[in-house]
């Protein structure tokens, strides 16, 4: 009974879309996708990104699999880079060993920033003050209501610069770029399609359709016929029933997410550019 399906499966190309800002979401369920993609024995993979980027860890891991599928299932992959695919959006793709992108995506802003606010002289004029208790003299490292110490400003900066190199080897690695040539635009600065293509960035300037044949002509398929599969989060039955309210749903989790990737970045280090 499965193998008529895997046999279909097999003449398909999956596709995954990444939109909006990455975060744990974002991570589980294409990592569920991924599992799905093994398991149903596709052959190619079209992965849309369509995102400002997001959180260090969940970029991390959905590249980490990303490498994992073309490397130990021979899975041929090619990202397609949508209106904006920056900063954790860039990470993730560079785990594709194909990058196709529109000659206007907004790309890059490759780098690292970690924010905090200081609203020391605000609290003061309005009276408000606050006792501290601590087990070490860094537990309380960005807190809003005083001024980072020089000690403090130091280890923070550290941490910037790790997570900094660990993003600049990563797309190195990925686009089989020197380090010296990615640190040269690697600077947080945002550029287009044809201009990541220029960088080596992305391998070619195109639509996802473009991107779709592409992934078939690397698996041995038919471009005029071979079909994309998109694996989506399986709709309940009430959503099948009742028209619109999937739609509905998925507008209330997309702004779910949001405040889920607030919240989980607030004051930690970001791969993330905001238009």
């Amino acid at each position: 009974m499965i193998w008529p399906f895997r046999k279909k499966t097999r003449k398909q190309i999956a596709k995954i879309e990444i939109t909006g800002a990455i975060a744990s979401e974002t991570r589980k369920r294409v990592l569920k996708a991924f599992k799905t993609i093994e398991e149903k024995e596709f052959p190619a993979l079209l992965l849309r990104i369509d995102s400002p980027g997001g959180t260090v860890g969940d970029s991390q891991e959905i590249y980490f699999a990303l490498k994992k599928l073309q490397e130990e299932k021979d899975i041929q992959v090619v990202a397609s880079f949508g209106n904006i695919s920056a900063s954790g959006g860039v990470y993730i793709g560079v785990g594709a060993k194909n990058i196709v992108a529109n000659p206007g995506t907004i790309t890059g802003s490759i780098g690292v920033i970690l924010r905090g606010n200081n609203l020391e002289r605000l609290l003061d004029k309005i009276g408000v003050s606050f006792k501290t208790i601590k087990s070490g003299p860094y537990k309380d490292i960005l807190s809003f209501d005083r001024e980072l110490t020089d000690e403090e400003e130091k280890i923070l900066q550290e941490l910037i610069d790790t997570s900094y190199d660990q993003f600049v080897k990563t797309v190195a690695e990925g686009r089989n770029l020197p380090v010296e040539t990615v640190k040269n635009f690697a600077d947080g600065r945002i550029f287009t399609g044809e201009q990541a293509l220029e960088l080596g960035v992305v391998d070619r300037l195109g639509t996802e359709e473009d991107a779709r044949r592409w992934a078939a002509e690397l698996a041995g398929l038919d471009p005029e016929k071979a079909e994309c599969f998109t694996i989506e989060e399986p709709k309940s039955l009430v959503n099948r029933i009742i028209p619109g309210r999937s739609q509905t749903k998925s507008s209330i989790g997309a702004a779910i997410d949001w405040v889920e990737f607030e919240l989980a970045t607030s004051g930690q280090p970001l791969w993330l550019y905001r238009p």
